[in-house]
């Protein structure tokens, strides 16, 4: 983020940033409060989302959660700042049965499109335990990697990745702290207001609730490539 970016924690040299998700709602409830920020600073920002997170168990507004989380996500990317949304088809959970090069070349056309200086994604691993978060990820590197882009990934802190699991079960994966790039102060009311729109997902979400109370105003990065 030029002028901005050391006072935060986000590396020199943040000028355009296009996200990489597998579903509707990640750029919400995990890489939130990241979009807003670099939109907040100036920084243009894209989503392209691989997924429209038809196979989710969670089911909170009536309807078809195809053409729902469509509507949810586009709600969403307004209150962020996200210039612009992509949503592609593949199937939710199975990201996995897609060949790795076609996923790498949407996310190459869109490096073409955007010009970006770094991309943003999950950790390696998906953070969560998601096999469709990691394919995600494992999407966009070769990408970056052959167009010299960045990649920065959104991760969590071993101690809360800890506690989440221990609390509700999950399969969460941290980073220990010389791994880890510490964002701060991040603002939630954007974020908050982006997860509003994912109705369908967050009315009966207590491990998201409780992930935003342990991290606070921070956030965490690692550098991939």
């Amino acid at each position: 983020m030029t002028g901005t970016g050391s006072g935060h924690g986000l590396p020199d040299g943040v000028r355009r940033v296009p996200a990489v998700v597998a579903h509707p709602d990640d750029e919400s409830f995990g890489l939130g409060a990241l979009p807003a920020l670099l939109s907040e600073g100036g920084v243009p920002t894209t989503v392209l989302c691989f997924t429209h997170g038809e196979a989710s168990t969670l089911h909170g507004r009536p309807g078809d959660l195809h053409a729902v989380r469509a509507g949810e996500f586009a709600c969403a990317a307004r209150e962020l700042g996200v210039q612009r949304v992509e949503l592609a088809a593949h199937p939710d959970g199975g990201l996995g049965d897609i060949p790795l090069y076609r996923l790498t070349a949407h996310v190459s056309g869109l490096i073409g499109e955007e010009r970006p200086s770094h991309l943003l994604v999950f950790d390696t691993g998906g953070v969560t335990g998601h096999r469709d978060h990691r394919r995600a990820t494992e999407a966009a590197l070769p990408a970056a990697r052959r167009t010299g882009v960045g990649v920065l990934g959104w991760t969590l802190p071993q101690e809360v990745a800890d506690r989440l699991n221990a609390e509700f079960g999950t399969s969460f994966t941290g980073r220990g702290p010389a791994e880890c790039r510490v964002v701060e102060p991040v603002s939630r009311q954007r974020q908050r207001r982006a997860i509003a729109c994912h109705a369908s997902q967050s009315s009966d979400n207590p491990v998201l609730w409780r992930r935003l109370e342990l991290l606070g105003d921070r956030e965490y990065l690692r550098i991939l490539e």
